[in-house]
């Protein structure tokens, strides 16, 4: 318990619900208040981490100044709040504002990193964005999206959130800044998520594949050679003709040695080797861990034992002396006889 209210800026990864860090989930589940964009985190990563008796605020839905109401109310009130921001919130979205904001207004603040969308979508298409030919990369956000032109200009690797409805807009920039038009693009809208879509293509032809898969909202262009698709290796068998003989592979003096150490006797039977028992499934550490931390947050303080209930036993009253009645009429004693006097 705080003596004042807390709010949370956690970055709650590209969206899928295990790619939250262990300290962001903690954070959700320890919240009173969940405030998130259902169009930028998935509904997952609430429903996962978060309390069932959580107050949950869909941040497009309200203004800036319901948000700064809501601040003022975790303040009064004592109230742990959790902003939820998709990607890293310390690399974007308007976090600075509101972390300032609710310095002034006497709340605790941290700031939680999360993963980026930018690394999520690098470590899909399994491209390093920062190689030798272009050593650096820059991050463009839809508030900058006018300096594409100029950033262009530098001919490194580009990430840029961009709206899909301005992809047109986006590559005339593009153009006029130096690349040209074969330069590798990849489109990565809502990675880690189950509707992700992740699409190599160029310059020339962004345009229209941003129309074909009707991405209108804010999306993630990696622009650049160093995301060029890797050039798959075709195996030989599937090229090779039917009618043409196979070779056999050449023995080596290492593989004859190990030739002529196994013999094994052609009458005698190899024994089948023992089929392993299925290992059983092994949890995931990284659930095990964030469930760890979500059922010691929502474990309720352990009340005390109640004291035992006090069993009252009554006294046994001590019963009257039981008497019996006889029938038998009573004898009654002889009387006693009087001395005789004798005359003297």
């Amino acid at each position: 318990m705080t003596t004042t209210g807390r709010v949370s800026f956690v970055g709650a990864g590209p969206g899928a619900a295990d790619l939250i860090t262990l300290r962001g989930a903690r954070r959700i589940a320890e919240a009173d208040v969940v405030v998130w964009a259902p169009s930028a985190v998935d509904a997952e990563c609430v429903r996962e981490h978060a309390r069932a008796d959580a107050e949950l605020v869909d941040f497009s839905r309200v203004t800036q100044e319901e948000i700064t109401d809501l601040y003022r109310r975790a303040a009064a009130s004592r109230l742990t709040v959790v902003r939820l921001h998709a990607g890293d919130a310390a690399t974007g979205g308007g976090v600075q504002e509101q972390h300032d904001l609710c310095l002034r207004l006497g709340l605790e603040v941290e700031v939680v990193p999360g993963v980026s969308v930018v690394a999520a979508a690098a470590a899909k298409i399994g491209r390093e964005i920062t190689l030798t030919e272009a050593s650096s990369t820059v991050l463009i956000s839809p508030e900058s999206s006018e300096l594409v032109q100029e950033f262009a200009a530098l001919q490194t690797t580009m990430a840029a959130t961009v709206s899909g409805a301005r992809t047109g807009q986006f590559v005339e920039k593009l153009l006029q800044g130096g690349y040209s038009e074969t330069t590798p693009v990849v489109v990565a809208y809502k990675v880690s998520q189950t509707d992700e879509l992740v699409v190599h293509t160029t310059i020339g032809e962004l345009e229209a594949v941003v129309k074909k898969h009707k991405l209108y909202r804010p999306t993630l262009f990696l622009v650049g050679s160093a995301v060029k698709a890797p050039t798959r290796r075709v195996s030989t068998s599937a090229t090779t003709s039917v009618d043409e003989p196979i070779r056999a592979a050449r023995p080596t003096r290492w593989s004859r040695r190990a030739a002529s150490r196994i013999s094994t006797r052609v009458d005698e039977p190899v024994p089948a080797a023992p089929v392993p028992a299925a290992a059983p499934a092994e949890p995931n550490p990284a659930w095990t861990a964030v469930e760890g931390i979500q059922q010691s947050v929502r474990k309720p303080a352990e009340e005390p034992a109640p004291k035992p209930k006090l069993t009252v036993v009554a006294a046994e009253k001590p019963k009257p002396p039981t008497v019996r009645a006889s029938t038998a009429t009573p004898k009654k004693k002889p009387a006693a006889r009087k001395p005789k006097r004798t005359n003297s």
